[in-house]
């Protein structure tokens, strides 16, 4: 039975990403109900393509923050027992007309019931482990999963699943801690590495932690267009070595914390070990959005919201308003 009504806090739907609950129905066998937000119409808060998942005892995910969870939580229950997929529509239009967006808008959603053994949904959860791009296409009953995948016709669904965002954050003092804890509570796969550190890792809940040194611990984890790279270590040689294997790998963001009058000197310390003027152009530093702060947490703020608003491609003040996973090379 799925939990209905909702909790009265929605702490659900603070994780964006549906993946983690779907693959954790899959693992206990249960079938489960994927809701995903196909049209808005006006200024709905969230944007086409937000999920919700629903199993029994699991609940990911939000569309609108007001009453819309709660309903379609029911609608996900009847879905779960019949099988049959269903098409909601909440604002203009809605047959509740009871159930008030506060924002206007008008929203349609497509609910459908997966199987614990469906092949789209194992192809889902192993590109999500292997970090590839992949298309999920669905027509409510009959779906699949792969990349490059085209459309049908009669498709109702069409959802990119891009990896899942990783922060890997170079660093040991309190603004790097800052760094690494809000990218974990952000929603990335987030790895603090501070070489020769002490043998315990950080109390930080979610976050990996290596002692390598900068070089070898980001060819060990690999750096792809989804990756964003922080250097915070205030000592020189150590962001030195941190950046020439960030900038020449195919990380997404890298970003480098310090004096913005010291920038001379460690520019031409980078091409003097050979390190390209093309991948020069693609360091942010200093690290950050230019919000004034700089207390751990300010200074954390402003790296994240740097990453986040690349990844949509938004003019911020910085040089680059071209998406990362872009401009290093990610499909489209």
């Amino acid at each position: 039975m799925i939990v209905h009504p909702l909790p009265e806090w929605p702490t659900f739907g603070l994780t964006d990403d549906v993946r983690p609950a779907l693959r954790a129905a899959r693992d206990a066998g249960l079938p489960m109900v994927l809701a995903t937000l196909v049209r808005v119409d006006g200024g709905g808060p969230r944007p086409p393509g937000t999920q919700m998942a629903f199993a029994d005892g699991i609940v990911a995910g939000y569309f609108s923050g007001g009453c819309v969870e709660g309903d379609v939580a029911g609608h996900a229950a009847d879905t779960l027992a019949d099988g049959r997929p269903r098409s909601l529509v909440y604002g203009e239009g809605s047959p509740w007309p009871d159930i008030r967006l506060l924002c206007g808008a008008r929203i349609e959603i497509v609910l459908e019931r997966v199987a614990a053994d469906d092949a789209a949904l194992a192809e889902l959860l192993s590109a999500e482990r292997e970090r590839r791009a992949v298309v999920w296409v669905s027509d409510g009953e009959a779906r699949a999963c792969a990349p490059d995948l085209e459309p049908r016709p009669d498709a109702t669904v069409v959802r990119i699943y891009d990896p899942v965002p990783r922060l890997v954050v170079v660093g040991g003092d309190p603004t790097a801690l800052a760094i690494a804890e809000l990218g974990v509570r952000s929603g990335f796969e987030t790895t603090l590495v501070r070489p020769k550190g002490p043998a315990a890792p950080p109390p930080i809940y979610g976050l990996a932690y290596r002692r390598e040194e900068p070089a070898e611990a980001l060819a060990a984890l690999g750096l792809d267009p989804w990756t964003a790279v922080a250097v915070a270590t205030h000592d020189l040689e150590t962001d030195q070595d941190a950046l020439r294997a960030a900038l020449t790998s195919r990380a997404g963001y890298v970003g480098l914390l310090g004096a913005r009058a010291r920038l001379p000197e460690r520019l031409a310390r980078l091409r003097a070990t050979g390190v390209s003027e093309s991948a020069i152009a693609r360091l942010h530093a200093p690290i950050g959005l230019d919000i004034g702060g700089k207390a751990p947490f300010e200074v954390a703020v402003s790296v994240v919201g740097e990453i986040m608003a690349l990844r949509y491609a938004r003019s911020n003040g910085n040089a680059s308003t071209t998406s990362p996973a872009a401009t290093a090379g990610a499909p489209a």
